[in-house]
């Protein structure tokens, strides 16, 4: 058989990302909480890193193009097109040495200390906790404080059992009647109706520590809940051979009830909320400052260099100029993504100026793109940079993806959604307690300000704000019986 030799051209596409440069785009959307976690593990793993005295720090920028932006948004442009299976040029690695260090004293950091973050954070105890204190009280058997401990870690965050006793008892496995008896033993702790299995088993518990029991209020529990969710009192009147105000005296007890028995725990330590920049006002302008309090005390360590270049490291002469790189480039990483921060920042103060200055009803429909395209950037980039990081002002903390808003055409223009969600929720507020607005009713009333919205539209917006239908936010059912409702 012969050999024959030919040469074929064939497209096909690659993506050449350095390390450095998935640690770039890596940076860009970790949250502050995360990019603190790593950059003390970076000091942990990197003798050539060391933290500084805290010195004033300022960004680094390249006048003209910047080549980092770049290549972080060549790569964003190329990861978009293959998903499209478009076909595109091969990346390129990225030499980070090329790239300039000229200062921009634009950017200086801002050291802002008129707010205790520390002190905003809550060391409540969480439920398990609480049960948990109250179990050891228990004269318990080492059998039953284990199956007790695994009752508890399956409470949920409202303080309803998640698991069924049967998949309590294989994990032992355990004796089923003793694990009935121990859930027993829980269902009596503080607060009232912990660990139930549903609505009515809860509701049972409460009744039964309160002592509350009456026989009507029971059977109501266990079998009309339906019927007195959707608010048909005068049927259940009848049912119950009842009158309506006999009626209105066993529903006051339902209500002193509490359907989430775990409302006044956390499932866990609440954490604050650590913004990235904070805008404040100087004479008419709004300015956009960094906050940077970690990680612009970091540096090359002196000692570490002058060890790279003595002769009693030059049998590891490789692995410490590949830290010193590795130092570097993460600097410059972190620089690169506080500028980028800054840039997106800045451009959501000045599009949505209306916002700071008036209030949420001057908030202006923006997406993604409208901010990439006027800065240059890849959509998935500014995606990342405003993924968990939020911004300080005046009027509050915010995420930057709430400055994000779909459009709702009205007569006087186009508006934001989170305007229209917000005229809904203060329309609620102000509703009747008696006469709650249904999502027609709130369809109207906007209207009459001017703004179309079908009523689908305002009843996806009402749940997303996690508003009950009007049908569930009756107040006083006293008056709707005695109406004959």
């Amino acid at each position: 058989m012969a050999i024959d030799l030919r040469q074929n051209l064939k497209l096909t596409q690659q993506l050449l990302m350095t390390p450095q440069l998935q640690q770039a785009i890596k940076l860009l959307q970790l949250s502050r909480v995360e990019l603190e976690d790593y950059i003390a593990q970076q000091l942990a793993e990197n003798p050539f890193l060391e933290e500084g005295e805290g010195t004033e720090t300022a960004i680094v920028e390249k006048s003209g193009e910047d080549a980092f932006l770049d290549q972080v948004d060549q790569t964003m442009n190329f990861l978009d097109s293959a998903e499209k299976g478009e076909k595109t040029a091969t990346l390129e690695t990225f030499d980070h040495t090329k790239e300039s260090n000229e200062i921009d004293n634009r950017y200086v950091n801002r050291q802002t200390d008129s707010i205790n973050y520390e002190n905003m954070i809550s060391n409540e105890k969480t439920l398990s906790q609480h049960l948990l204190d109250q179990v050891g009280e228990i004269s318990l058997s080492s059998e039953e404080q284990a199956i007790a401990k695994l009752l508890i870690g399956n409470i949920g965050d409202t303080g309803f059992l998640d698991v069924s006793l049967q998949e309590i008892a294989d994990q032992g496995p355990f004796d089923l009647e003793l694990v009935e008896g121990v859930l027993d033993t829980l269902q009596r702790l503080d607060p009232p109706g912990i660990a139930a299995r549903t609505m009515q088993e809860c509701l049972l518990l409460q009744l039964r520590e309160k002592k509350l029991k009456n026989g009507v209020i029971e059977m109501i529990i266990e079998n009309h809940l339906d019927e007195l969710q959707k608010q048909h009192y005068g049927a259940l009147a009848k049912k119950l051979n009842l009158t309506q105000d006999q009626l209105v005296e066993h529903l006051a007890i339902l209500a002193d009830l509490d359907p989430i028995p775990a409302r006044n725990f956390g499932s866990s330590r609440a954490e604050a909320i650590l913004p990235d920049v904070v805008v404040f006002k100087v004479g008419p302008e709004w300015v956009v400052s960094l906050q940077e309090d970690g990680w612009n005390k970091l540096q090359i360590s002196a000692y570490y260099q002058e060890l790279v270049r003595g002769e009693e490291a030059a049998s590891d002469k490789s692995y410490f100029q590949e830290k010193l790189r590795s130092a570097n480039w993460l600097l410059k990483s972190l620089h690169q993504r506080q500028r980028t921060i800054l840039r997106v920042a800045e451009k959501i103060v000045e599009r949505q100026r209306g916002f700071f200055e008036v209030g949420i009803q001057a908030l202006k429909p923006m997406i993604l793109k409208d901010v990439a395209d006027e800065l240059g950037l890849h959509e998935s980039t500014v995606s990342r940079v405003t993924h968990q990081k939020y911004l300080e002002c005046p009027r509050g903390v915010f995420e930057l993806r709430y400055f994000f808003n779909s459009s709702i055409r009205t007569e006087e223009g186009d508006v934001a959604s989170q305007s229209v969600k917000e005229r809904i929720k203060a329309l609620v507020g102000k509703e009747s307690g008696s006469s709650p607005l249904s999502d027609q009713k709130l369809v109207a009333l906007l209207e009459q300000e001017g703004i179309k919205v079908a009523r689908r539209t305002v009843a996806k917006y009402r749940e997303q704000m996690h508003i009950l239908p009007s049908s569930k936010r009756t107040k006083g059912f006293s008056r709707r019986i005695q109406s004959g409702a």
